[in-house]
């Protein structure tokens, strides 16, 4: 605790924003280049260095957060990295993906703003590759065991990783032309640009790790060829089966998911095209769905110049401070939160209809009308109470030319025939079985992540990449002595 009283005297200040006006007219990340660093000492000063510190199990990696906290304010950024990368392969996507629910379960959130443990995470990773403090790590010696994973998001490559140095020899399958899952082509450009992506496959390479891309278990590769070859597989295939929105008019032309829209604007950041086909530009555009994917189609409709966008969330909008007695500190409170993209949209006044920002909430989409081509053009809604139950006379109509469905995702998608091809016994909500070793009911396979867990946040999915990892050495070995973070029935802290 380099300042003890830096919790009292240093306000929260966080990573700064660049104008609007200034980041929608291109795809880079939203912050300030190089604003984080000036910053970054003072504000990892105010951790208190808690007895018991909370931020550790609102955690799932459990990260030593006081301990590199500490380390940044005395400006010792090697011992800073060493201490992040233990419980934590890439601190750089969740320092800019993760919600931060450690921030939540900061001791000093209890009446004050908590301390920034995101931007010091992204600090200390950004800082690690500038002072070459993150080299390749291959293993001393290879263990002659083989090892498939089966998916390249962060819960895949955290397994791949971990393996990897164990000395295993493992082979990454991903059905997508390039590696990263939905960090590829889910995440759009301005939450995290796609060269941090790149410099941990490359990390990964010069390790051992092998890729094999455009390779979709199951249809190009047989399920149970795959299961021959390798002494054990890993399924980290994520949760991509969309949720659908069952409602009059659904069928018309214009009406997307969520995932069929962003990855084409990914693809255009990426310059395999030149302009999206499922564009928002000169558009009327609906979002249906409150959560982040709907804020990432919002960030992206914004940058591709609408005529407006809104979107719609079902739920009552919450409050700006945490509701004491439904979720009390340390549990991750649902409040009124401004992304990037929320900002963007309010600044630019897309959404007419919208009180604030772009949002419409406590909404519920009734059915979709169309013109005499077939297409959409206009969706209609109600308002809702608590309970989802429609309330007289609050009927409306919004101009609708492109509705993106941004509902969530229910499970692992089965059309490559890799669940039925292995015969894996599936939960009733739709996600991949598996006992208190992350073992399947096929002898050998393991599933971690959002194919068995269910939709999560990215720092789940690196927690359950590491502890699977162990499951599987222990399984080759006898004996592991790789971290398991988190149990596969392990869940956030709730009430």
């Amino acid at each position: 605790m380099a300042d003890p009283k830096g919790f009292m005297t240093t306000p929260r200040q966080e990573w700064p924003r660049r104008p609007v006006e200034e980041r929608v007219r291109d795809w880079n990340e939203v912050y300030v280049p190089g604003a984080l660093l000036p910053i970054v000492n003072r504000q990892a000063d105010r951790c208190m260095d808690c007895g018991v510190p909370f931020c550790h199990e609102a955690c799932p990696l459990g990260n030593l957060i006081p301990e590199w906290n500490d380390l940044v304010s005395r400006d010792d950024w090697r011992q800073a990295a060493d201490r992040l990368h233990a419980t934590n392969n890439f601190p750089e996507f969740t320092g800019r993906l993760c919600p931060a629910p450690c921030e939540a379960g900061c001791v000093l959130a209890i009446n004050q703003p908590a301390v920034t443990i995101k931007n010091v995470e992204a600090a200390i990773a950004d800082r690690a590759w500038e002072l070459g403090l993150t080299p390749p790590r291959p293993p001393e010696r290879l263990s002659g065991r083989t090892v498939a994973v089966v998916g390249s998001g962060p819960t895949g490559l955290a397994a791949a990783q971990q393996l990897t140095r164990a000395g295993h020899t493992v082979a990454v399958y991903e059905r997508d032309d390039r590696l990263g899952g939905l960090m590829r082509y889910g995440i759009p450009e301005f939450k995290m640009e796609k060269h941090h992506l790149e410099r941990r496959i490359e990390q990964m390479r010069a390790e051992g790790t092998k890729f094999r891309t455009s390779t979709a278990v199951g249809r190009d590769v047989g399920a149970a060829e795959l299961r021959t070859r390798y002494d054990a597989v890993v399924i980290a295939t994520g949760a991509t089966a969309w949720r659908e929105l069952p409602v009059p008019g659904r069928e018309l032309d214009g009406i997307h998911q969520a995932m069929e829209y962003l990855p084409l604007a990914n693809r255009v950041c990426e310059g395999d095209i030149e302009s999206s086909p499922v564009s928002a530009a000169g558009k009327h555009v609906v979002i249906v769905g409150g959560g982040d994917t709907g804020a990432d189609c919002l960030g992206t409709a914004v940058r591709q110049r609408p005529a407006s966008v809104t979107q719609l969330d079902i739920y009552a909008q919450p409050g700006a401070e945490r509701d004491e007695d439904a979720e009390p500190w340390p549990t991750y409170p649902k409040i009124y939160r401004l992304s990037a993209a929320h900002e963007e949209a309010r600044d630019l006044r897309t959404a007419p209809a919208a009180s604030a920002d772009a949002r419409l909430f406590a909404a519920s989409t009734l059915r979709f009308t169309g013109d005499a081509g077939g297409h959409v053009r206009s969706l209609h809604l109600v308002e809702v109470d608590a309970a989802r139950r429609p309330l007289p006379g609050t009927g409306r109509t919004l101009p609708a030319d492109l509705v993106l469905l941004a509902l969530g995702f229910s499970g692992p998608d089965r059309g490559d025939g890799l669940i039925d091809q292995l015969g894996l016994q599936m939960e009733p909500r739709g996600t991949i079985r598996r006992d208190a070793g992350f073992a399947t009911s096929v002898p050998g396979v393991f599933a971690a992540g959002d194919a068995a867990r269910g939709q999560s946040l990215i720092v789940w999915a690196i927690a359950e990449g590491r502890a699977v990892a162990a499951a599987v050495d222990r399984h080759l070995t006898g004996s592991s002595q790789l971290p398991a973070p988190i149990g596969p029935f392990d869940r956030p802290m709730m009430v």
